[in-house]
């Protein structure tokens, strides 16, 4: 195969049946152009109001002839573009130009006899793609595609024109309908249309249709149908035995007997390819993958069994566009015809079609004489199969509900390919028939953008790239979806993109409904998907709308719907088989973001106390898997008081230890801080309060300070409504040490005040310790050391007062670090070596490394840098251990200054190096920037000390010359 250049269609080029990239929009313009013109000469004026209009560029001939010097190396080889007359030529070869094929075939069918005639337009109907000129838009590409258009229909009427006179009026009933859809009031496609309804035994219909036009004609055009239709009326109503053709009736014959006439008929049922397609590459690559694996080819033999790809997902996600866009591509493959029948499975009608009605149909379009029709059901797949043996077919079996549904149409020949389309697995079509399944999901946006582009124009969405972006994210690269913006934007060109945008923002789903087009409606698509669940499953899909977070676990699930594991498991497989439900890696389950909006709306559907007592339900899960979660990340913090505990039915989720704690920690994170302001939303306090405290740990080791912030500012919130205040006054302490931590001084100060302040009033001894540790802190961040000492001090006494050594230990490691950076080294030495002792006493992992931290810091200012590295190497491995990644970035800083100190730069390099990262990933920009100036004077001091080397060896080198 050598070069071909194509129009009916998107603009291609091929070169030995692989398509060559052209280059952008712009430039295959400028191709489509010259192949229009092929062989003749277009001008540069012309060139240039063809391709651009009134929007030239600057220097717009330059720009124009490097379009066609690309194109030149593009097209090298058989096809040239010569410069004639001030103007360029593509030369080519006529047959290497499908337009200009497609006008040559029409043309020697006009002179042809019928049989002759009928394979000349067979194969020209096969050059078509789709909309021709497909993405490109400009005045001049619209016009000639309207053109052309006429020109593809032209031939079509020709061609059923002869089929009926070859008496194949069966064949050509489907496309006849299609015809009459699109072509309402042309008089030649409504006679075609009537004679073969005439001719196939369905003469009521044939009059019916008469009666439909006239009154169009007349309501529309204010005149009656012209002669030639009427006498055709006439004809009809007189039973002219020259209307019916005995041909018809020997090819019936023939086929119902499987003798040669089969052979004849060549069905083209494909629906006309998808307008507004695009992206799907990797989708259409796994089709034509899945056909080569069995294609025969000149040398091998075929696969003993049909090819059968499964096409699964959610409603409007594509598939029917998907296959059509693929059948299209490759209908020459399929020679001997293509069947097409869509089952309803999911449709406004109440049910999905019959694999009879489907059986009866695909016979229809092979020929077979009704009045040869097998009555049994069996007979007629037999007579089906029969047909289709041996023959090059592609059977298209579209909107499947079940396998039942789908195992009567398929064919025995491994000649055929068959591709079906459904929401549901049809695992059943895998297990037995070795389909192979091709599951779809949302588009990616830059899918979704170029699918906007090419309904909106690349002009309208380039002037507009952040409400496109605003679109995209809206749709959730949902296809239907985006059709639906898209729809909405081209209708009202006036309109800006952001205005649409925010439409979509402030009425959500309701924007993508349709009042008297159920298929044009994302909610009306949606819904069909749910007729074939139980109330359970209905139930559930409600459910999951409402659940906090944008995912769920099995046992979450289980809680959510309030059923025993192995139930809710079946339950969230019917979802998933419905294609309502992903299931995703790690045993998590997602939907896409409008199904997820379309099931909170049949959530509202349910009784109140149905929703509520589901979602305290799932809430209590999380609470109590977070709070053994955070029992196994610090086993010695104090827990005053445990959340009650749990709710009959809830099974928290088993851990086994801090490392799967952390694990369900960060795998449930953003779930869990929705868990919290679904809690406030139902004001359930003591469940906002005990979440921020179980996850306090979790955010303090990783970092996650605008979370904590986040958790305890509703935490202080949910404290004002319960009873106890020390909770209160713990919700105070808790907040002001994040607004420390996060440089909010004036905040964090209010807020330990407010705690101080209850503790005393409550003669709270615990709780005056450990605001009086929290306050040390605060005041080391304001670089107030002396008055952080203080309050370390008030604390360890009133540790001490309690007889909590663990407590102490805090204390002394706090006295210590605060006297060692007021230069009190003794001291400092002596209070953390005690601290040291009760840590390791007390197995307290935490505060051994916290103590090594300090350890280290006062080692390096005594001078001894050596034991300074090992001290922050050892709290290092140990934060590591724990997950502590805040903490560790804190002993990394320190230990680069000891390297330093022993002149090991490389290793001070390396540590500081990671502890920028770390600083970088949490955040902690003052911090980031502190360390970024160590390295600066590090890498400053190097070059200083490599030049000072140099030197002296130049000297050296010069005294011993």
């Amino acid at each position: 195969m050598g070069t071909e250049l194509r129009l009916l269609g998107p603009v291609e080029l091929r070169v030995g049946g692989r398509v060559v990239e052209v280059g952008h929009a712009r430039q295959r313009c400028v191709l489509a152009v010259l192949l229009v013109e092929a062989n003749r000469v277009v001008t540069m004026e012309q060139l240039l109001d063809r391709v651009w209009a009134d929007r030239l560029p600057r220097k717009a001939r330059l720009v124009a002839s490097n379009y066609v010097s690309r194109l030149r190396q593009v097209l090298a080889g058989e096809i040239a573009i010569v410069r004639r007359g001030g103007g360029y030529v593509l030369e080519v070869a006529p047959e290497a130009v499908d337009l200009l094929h497609f006008r040559h075939l029409v043309r020697q069918a006009r002179t042809a006899d019928d049989a002759q005639a009928l394979m000349l337009l067979d194969e020209a109907t096969w050059l078509w793609r789709g909309e021709p000129l497909a993405g490109l838009n400009t005045p001049w590409s619209a016009a000639v595609r309207v053109g052309l258009e006429r020109e593809r229909t032209a031939a079509r009427l020709d061609r059923v024109e002869v089929a009926l006179r070859c008496g194949r009026h069966t064949e050509m009933l489907p496309e006849l309908f299609a015809l009459t859809d699109q072509e309402e009031l042309d008089e030649r496609v409504a006679g075609q249309f009537m004679l073969a309804l005439h001719r196939a035994g369905r003469t009521t219909d044939a009059l019916a249709h008469y009666r439909q036009l006239r009154v169009r004609l007349i309501e529309q055009l204010g005149t009656e149908p012209g002669t030639a239709l009427q006498d055709l009326h006439h004809r009809i109503l007189d039973t002219d035995p020259a209307l019916t053709q005995p041909a018809a009736a020997t090819t019936g014959a023939a086929v119902h007997s499987g003798t040669a006439a089969k052979a004849k008929l060549v069905p083209r049922q494909l629906p006309a390819a998808p307008r507004w397609f695009a992206g799907r590459e990797g989708e259409l690559a796994r089709l034509d993958e899945e056909l080569a694996l069995d294609d025969p080819g000149p040398c091998g033999p075929r696969s003993p069994s049909v090819v059968i790809s499964a096409v699964g997902g959610a409603g409007g996600i594509g598939k029917t566009w998907l296959v059509l866009a693929w059948a299209h591509r490759n209908v020459e493959r399929f020679p001997d015809g293509q069947l097409f029948v869509d089952l309803r499975g999911f449709s406004p009608a109440a049910e999905p079609m019959s694999p009879a009605v489907a059986v009866r149909g695909f016979l229809d379009a092979l020929g077979v004489d009704p009045a040869r029709m097998p009555s049994d059901l069996d007979a007629q797949a037999a007579l089906y199969r029969s047909l289709v043996a041996d023959r090059r077919m592609l059977v298209v079996l579209d909107n499947a509900a079940t396998a039942d549904q789908v195992v009567m149409l398929l064919p025995g020949s491994p000649a055929c390919t068959v591709l079906v389309t459904g929401r549901t697995g049809l695992a059943s079509l895998i297990d037995r028939y070795g389909a192979r399944h091709l599951r779809l999901d949302a588009l990616t946006r830059a899918e979704a953008r170029t699918l906007l582009s090419a309904r909106l124009g690349t002009a309208r969405v380039a002037a507009e790239p952040d409400s496109v972006e605003d679109l995209v994210e809206r749709c959730g690269g949902h296809p239907l979806a985006l059709a639906i913006a898209a729809r909405n934007a081209a209708t009202h060109p006036a309109v800006s993109l952001a205005e649409v945008s925010t439409e979509l923002r402030e009425h959500g789903l309701e924007m993508f409904d349709h009042d008297t087009d159920p298929t044009a409606s994302l909610p009306a698509v949606l819904s069909w998907s749910l007729r074939r669940l139980t109330d359970a499953q209905r139930t559930a899909f409600g459910l999951l709308g409402i659940a906090p977070g944008p995912d769920i676990t099995l046992p979450a699930a289980a809680a959510l719907a309030g059923l025993p594991a192995v139930a809710a498991r079946r339950v969230l497989s019917a979802l998933e088989e419905a294609s309502l439900l992903e299931r995703r890696p790690g045993g998590r389950y997602a939907m896409h973001d409008l199904v997820r909006v379309y099931a909170a709306g049949t959530a509202g559907e349910l009784p109140a106390d149905v929703r509520e007592a589901a979602l305290v339900r799932v809430l209590d899960f999380y609470l109590h898997t977070a709070h053994a979660a955070d029992r196994l990340l610090d086993p010695h913090r104090h827990l005053l008081q445990a959340p009650d505990p749990p709710m009959a039915g809830v099974d928290p989720q088993p851990l086994d230890d801090a490392d799967s704690a952390m694990a369900w920690l960060e795998a449930e994170h953003t779930t869990l801080l929705a868990s919290q302001n679904a809690a406030v939303n139902l004001g359930r306090h003591e469940v906002v309060w005990h979440l921020a405290r179980s996850l306090d740990t979790f955010h303090l080791r990783q970092g996650h300070l605008h979370e904590a912030l986040a958790v305890w500012r509703a935490a202080v919130g949910a404290a004002a409504h319960l009873p106890n205040s020390a909770t209160r006054s713990r919700a105070h302490r808790f907040l002001g040490r994040v607004c420390s931590r996060l440089g909010l001084h004036e905040e964090a100060e209010g807020q330990l005040d407010r705690a101080l302040g209850l503790a005393e009033r409550d003669q709270d001894l615990v709780e005056r310790a450990h605001t009086h540790l929290t306050f040390a802190v605060a005041h080391e961040r304001r670089n107030e050391d002396s008055q952080a000492l203080h309050h370390a001090r008030q604390a360890l006494d009133l540790y001490r007062a309690v007889g909590n050594q663990e407590w102490e230990a805090d204390a002394l490691n706090l006295v210590g670090w605060y006297a060692a950076r007021l230069g009190e080294l003794d001291t400092a030495r002596e209070h953390c070596h005690a601290a040291l002792a009760l840590h390791r006493r007390h197995n307290h992992l935490d505060g051994e490394a916290a103590t090594l931290d300090s350890l280290g810091y006062i080692a390096h200012r005594s001078g001894d840098h050596r034991q300074a590295v090992s001290d922050y190497r050892r709290a290092a491995a140990i934060f590591r251990s724990l997950g502590a990644a805040y903490e560790v970035a804190n002993t990394l800083d320190g230990a680069g200054h000891p390297h330093a100190a022993l002149g090991q730069p490389d290793l001070a390099c390396a540590v500081w190096r990671e502890a920028l990262e770390l600083y970088r990933e949490q955040g902690r920009d003052a911090d980031a920037e502190r360390v970024r100036g160590q390295l600066d004077g590090l890498t400053r001091a190097r070059t200083a000390h490599k030049a000072v080397v140099a030197s002296r060896s130049l000297r050296a080198q010069r005294s011993s010359g």
